[in-house]
């Protein structure tokens, strides 16, 4: 387990984290989008690697229509801060029922890297990894 950096750094990067959770569970894709740096990257298993915000939102958003219902928490395993750049590991938990109401549970781990631009924590890569699905 791995914490560097100042405190304020890494409570606002632990916030960002649970910003993106608690977006995701509101379908909210307006306040998702606002969580990162245009110029991003986020791969999943499902959906491949992306580049950029327009095409990782599309695709989100594609998401969050199939999924009327979805709990997504998250906890930082490690969060390492080097001027305006970080990196970090954050664990998920995922509960979601589909639009046919078939519910399942997912656990995961987004590797992470955030940029400071104006004074806020921003996503600037996500990198998701299937640990379990139930």
């Amino acid at each position: 387990m791995r914490f560097e950096g100042s405190l304020e750094d890494r409570l606002a990067i632990r916030e960002l984290c649970e910003s993106y959770g608690d977006a995701v569970c509101r379908h909210d894709l307006k306040d998702w989008r606002a969580l990162w740096v245009e110029e991003s990257e986020w791969s999943h298993p499902d959906v491949g690697s992306l580049k950029g915000l327009d095409a990782i939102a599309a695709a989100v958003g594609s998401a969050m229509a199939h999924y009327p219902l979805i709990v997504f928490l998250s906890t930082p395993g490690s969060i390492s801060v080097h001027g305006d750049r970080a990196t970090g590991r954050d664990y998920t938990s995922e509960l979601v029922t589909d639009n046919e109401r078939k519910t399942y549970r997912m656990s995961g781990l987004y590797e992470d890297t955030y940029h400071k631009r104006g004074g806020q924590w921003l996503f600037q890569a996500r990198h998701f990894h299937v640990l379990h699905v139930d």
